[in-house]
């Protein structure tokens, strides 16, 4: 089975209005292209600047059933296309914090899941939680036309245990919306995990990173061999990639390491470091 995924790397600003309209033109033209899925980055909806007061970035949040998941549902229907989109979303529980909100909506324009990140980028001298409150479930993954999706978000492929979870629940292409940002050592720890995740859990990952001054693009397709399909520049573009998921099962043929895992001497291992 195969499928053609459209990964949009751009820049979102505090203007929801204008992320749809650019929304609108790389779905348009990722339709045009045949894909099938388009991922967005991270946070898609409204990024801030950093030292935006937080107050700001709350009054943005809005609801999964808000105007801008409503005109990205659209967008999908419209253009016959799978979509998922970073967002905002309005939590009850907390009135200073948003949840860092990942949706996937259907060709029909309907949400079929919804993620709330969980691990935050408390690191480099960010504090994500200053602004967003986590999530307390993981992604559970979902069976699609293109196979079965999993997903995670940006700094959580700093966390393999989260890979593995997805891969073990079926994942056959992790999704990972990011906005990973510049700086010493990230560009080359981006390109390093996004290649490790995919190798040591023969699986594909589609990694689409927001590109801008501050976030440094670099959006990649890596195949369960850990080969680069696909890798974005520094700038805005559209990154279209054709994703064979025969070739999961032609590396694990060869390279069957994810089968050859021993999770019982893994958990006894902890419960003896608990005792302790």
């Amino acid at each position: 089975m195969s499928f053609r995924v459209a990964m949009i790397q751009v820049g979102s600003t505090p203007d929801k209005e204008e992320n749809l309209r650019t929304a609108a033109h790389y779905m348009s033209r990722a339709a045009v292209s045949g894909a099938n899925l388009v991922v967005f980055p991270e946070v898609f909806m409204n990024h801030f600047p950093q030292g935006t007061p937080a107050e700001v970035q709350y009054a943005s949040a809005e609801s999964l059933d808000g105007p801008f998941c409503r005109g990205m549902a659209d967008l999908a229907r419209q253009h016959g296309l799978w979509a998922v989109f970073g967002m905002r979303e309005r939590t009850a529980r907390d009135e200073q914090r948003s949840h860092n909100t990942t949706v996937i909506v259907n060709s029909d324009g309907e949400q079929v899941s919804v993620y709330r990140k969980t691990h935050l980028y408390d690191a480099f001298g960010a504090m994500e939680s200053a602004t967003v409150a986590p999530g307390d479930e993981l992604f559970v993954p979902i069976d699609t036309p293109f196979g079965r999706l999993g997903l995670f978000v940006c700094y959580e492929l700093r966390f393999p245990e989260v890979a593995r979870e997805q891969v073990a629940a079926g994942a056959e292409v992790l999704l990972v919306p990011s906005g990973w940002v510049r700086g010493p050592m990230k560009e080359y720890h981006w390109q390093s995990l996004v290649t490790t995740r995919a190798i040591e859990n023969t699986a594909f990952v589609v990694a689409c990173d927001q590109v801008s001054d501050y976030y440094c693009g670099r959006s990649m397709v890596v195949d369960p061999m850990g080969v680069a399909m696909v890798t974005g520049g520094e700038e805005e573009q559209i990154l279209l990639c054709d994703i064979d998921l025969d070739r999961i099962r032609s590396v694990r043929k060869k390279l069957p390491s994810y089968s050859h895992r021993r999770p019982t001497l893994y958990k006894a291992l902890r419960n003896e470091a608990s005792v302790q």
